[in-house]
């Protein structure tokens, strides 16, 4: 995600990365292209203006055709950061009553403090399809950490070792039934929110929604040098420009929006949010990182 200033324009507004310039050049340049073909042709071989009405009332299709792919886009963004939002209240929440019932055990307790701080990296690699415990992979027992990783679903596997902590916390007296299923609601709570993730992930936007828009914008673009060429000459052109890049400009951050969990410019900041779980935790608990120099070899 790019961190920016929404009331300094001049420290962004001539920026390209994350902008979606690169994304939509190709279909604007095209369609600046042919408008100026359509506009020598008309100056120069026969007429091939049409009226303009048509265009003007599709134009108000378009806009609520693309307002509507937009804020369903959006939606799903904003669904994104609340379920990221739901990990990292869970994850504290867990870890502040297991430091408090399970202090007399600080093996216990830095041992599922480092699984519940597996959790969030294994679940943003899952969502990115990849597998991985994230940056303390190597604090972990490393024979468990392997069968995590070589799991079906590894962010299952890492919650099984969370409540697998909890049960020899409550076999060992450290904690009742009652505490059990409490700190256990937690680690449910969590799983419950990558399914809601998962959930975004695995389901785009209807295939017959996206079709139809994208081969709207195309008619519409395509077909507006006719409707104005006989009222604007080679001003068309600039006009063209003008719309093609708004209105694919605007198509395009729908599908940069829509899957807010991989790498783009535009995604959510899942490593920040992971990096920040991580650092919470460990003071929380009173765990310290361990450098990976200071392993035994072969850890």
């Amino acid at each position: 995600m790019i961190h920016y200033d929404p009331h300094k324009w001049t420290d962004h507004f001539f920026d390209v990365r994350g902008s979606l310039v690169r994304e939509i050049s190709g279909r604007v340049a095209l369609c600046v292209a042919w408008a100026a073909a359509v506009v020598a042709v008309h100056k120069h071989v026969l007429p091939v203006g049409m009226p303009s009405t048509l265009h003007t009332l599709m134009g108000v299709a378009m806009g609520m055709l693309l307002v509507f792919r937009t804020s369903s886009s959006y939606e799903r963004f904003w669904e994104g950061r609340k379920l990221w939002g739901g990990i990292v209240n869970e994850t504290r929440n867990l870890v502040r009553g297991a430091s408090i019932h399970m202090a007399s055990d600080r093996e216990l307790l830095t041992r599922l403090t480092r699984w519940t701080c597996a959790f969030p990296w294994a679940s943003m690699n899952g969502l990115r399809g990849v597998d991985g415990l994230g940056p303390q992979a190597h604090e972990l027992p490393p024979g468990q950490a392997a069968e995590a990783i070589a799991a079906q679903h590894t962010p299952m596997a890492v919650a099984l070792r969370m409540t697998e902590c909890l049960r020899e916390a409550r076999e060992k007296g450290l904690i009742s039934d009652i505490v059990f299923v409490a700190l256990d609601a937690n680690v449910q709570q969590l799983v419950d929110y990558l399914g809601g993730c998962e959930r975004i992930r695995k389901t785009p936007m209807p295939f017959a929604y996206a079709v139809h828009l994208r081969r709207a914008l195309v008619l519409y673009t395509f077909s507006l040098p006719f409707a104005l060429v006989e009222s604007y000459g080679w001003t068309t052109v600039v006009d063209v420009l003008l719309l093609a890049y708004t209105f694919f400009g605007i198509e395009e951050i729908g599908v940069e929006i829509e899957g807010p969990f991989g790498h783009d410019d535009n995604d959510l900041p899942l490593e920040d949010i992971c990096e920040t779980i991580h650092k919470n935790l460990y003071a929380m608990a009173g765990v310290e990182r361990q450098p990976r120099e200071a392993l035994p070899e072969g850890l």
